[in-house]
């Protein structure tokens, strides 16, 4: 009997190992993923976990930031790394024969981090930078005012990045004790992809980690309660953009797939009913999607446009008919099974590579401790019915459930509840 190809187990220090074999490619895919984003940093120290994620770049116990460079450099590696709402990945990518350098690498970055002084005090210009990116880029402002606004009052809503104040004011201390608490093995997955064994995979792991932190103290993160209301920001902008949003599915929900099926037909694909009647019918507007953020307690049903600013009036009106629509009548066989192969394709398309895989596998050992074959993803999709996709539109746009919020040089502009009714 052979072996399966996508192995997890948990090791006696709390640490999660999920592994796929691809006996066919020579390279591997390598992530250490953080159970920690933002949504779980102190509210007076917004922005630290991505201010963290830049400093382990900077230099480690035994390695300068240079250093680190060049040997990834020199074995031809991709390394790179993010910070999310709810977790964090440092990965890199390499040839197979490459893996326990580039293991041994990504394990000093995030268990032995140097947090020299005037590293953080350089780094802070870098990040105060990158704010000021944001505030000069429309179409990422108008989704940072939204979740503000959507998440009110919670963690969630507030940047990733953190604000200009709430950077400046970092300091080695809370770094270190932010580190302390939350780089611990029981808080790290480490998934793998490519020509690998899990065997040597697992030693070379338990190795790696041998001496770090195993367990932190537990974090606080209440669930959130969205608010759906109406922000028009004045911005001296060439073209308007437009957030519209209600709330979503959590990760785990039982109606995912049909939530999947409901956002391609919606605005999630070239084909969808926003793009062929806002952007092809219309002329309304160059870029208009629909998107789902899920999260473990919660989600969102998002919808982004730009457009002329003196057209914004009419994409509400039309966008939120697509709603209505979309609530009222039941989708056509045809509609429905188009949704569906786009789906089953882009999702095997896009799981490809060994790269895409290894983030795949870490995300559901994140937030569903298991890893779901392909064969089971697409079976979930194939069971998504018409009444199904009807349900949960009629249970997710409801009422006055619907949230707007438009940036740009529209000065004048009045969008009333009563508009966005469903």
């Amino acid at each position: 009997m052979s072996e399966p190809s996508i192995r997890r187990e948990v090791l006696p220090n709390g640490l999660r190992l999920v592994t796929e074999s691809m006996p066919h490619v020579r390279s591997v895919s390598l992530g250490v993923w953080l159970t920690r984003g933002s949504r779980h940093e102190p509210e007076a120290h917004t922005g630290m976990a991505h201010f963290v994620e830049h400093m382990l770049f900077k230099g480690t116990a035994t390695r300068s930031a240079e250093d680190i460079a060049q040997q990834i450099d020199s074995i031809g590696g991709q390394l790179d790394a993010f910070t999310s709402k709810e977790y964090a990945g440092y990965y890199i990518k390499v040839l197979d024969e490459h893996l326990p350098l580039a293991l041994d690498v990504l394990t000093d970055l995030v268990t032995r981090p140097a947090f020299a002084p005037q590293e953080i005090e350089r780094e802070k210009k870098v990040v105060l930078e990158e704010i000021k990116m944001v505030e000069d880029t429309p179409d990422d402002l108008v989704h940072e005012l939204f979740a503000e606004r959507f998440w009110h009052g919670h963690a969630l809503g507030r940047p990733i990045l953190g604000t200009a104040a709430s950077v400046s004011a970092l300091d080695a201390a809370a770094l270190h004790r932010y580190f302390a608490e939350a780089y611990v093995t029981r808080n790290f997955v480490v998934s793998a992809v490519g020509h690998i064994d899990h065997a040597q995979v697992h030693d070379l792991v338990a190795g790696a980690f041998a001496g770090a932190g195993a367990d932190g103290p537990p974090i606080d993160a209440p669930p959130p309660s969205p608010v759906t209301d109406i922000l028009i920001r004045q911005k001296d902008l060439e073209q308007s953009h437009v957030c519209f949003g209600a709330p979503g599915l959590p990760q785990n929900h039982a109606s995912r797939y049909a939530g999947f099926v409901l956002n391609t037909v919606l605005g999630g694909s070239m084909s969808s009913r926003l793009f062929q009647n806002v952007r092809e019918k219309r002329g309304l507007a160059y870029a208009v999607f629909s998107g789902l953020s899920a999260y473990r307690d919660t989600g969102a049903l998002t919808i982004y446009a730009g457009c002329a600013n003196e057209a914004v009036g009419e994409l509400v009106e039309v966008v939120v008919e697509e709603l209505r629509r979309l609530r009222r009548e039941p989708l056509g066989g045809d509609e429905l099974r188009r949704a569906k192969d786009h789906l089953k394709g882009s999702l095997m398309l896009g799981l490809e590579s060994t790269s895409s895989r290894m983030s795949h596998l870490a995300r559901q050992e994140i937030y569903d401790d298991r890893a779901d074959s392909m064969d089971e993803i697409l079976a979930g999709v194939e069971r998504v019915t018409v009444d199904a996709v009807q349900a949960l539109a009629g249970s997710l746009l409801s009422g006055s459930n619907l949230g707007l919020t438009v940036l740009g040089n529209v000065n004048g502009l009045e969008v009333t509840r009563e508009q966005l009714a469903m």
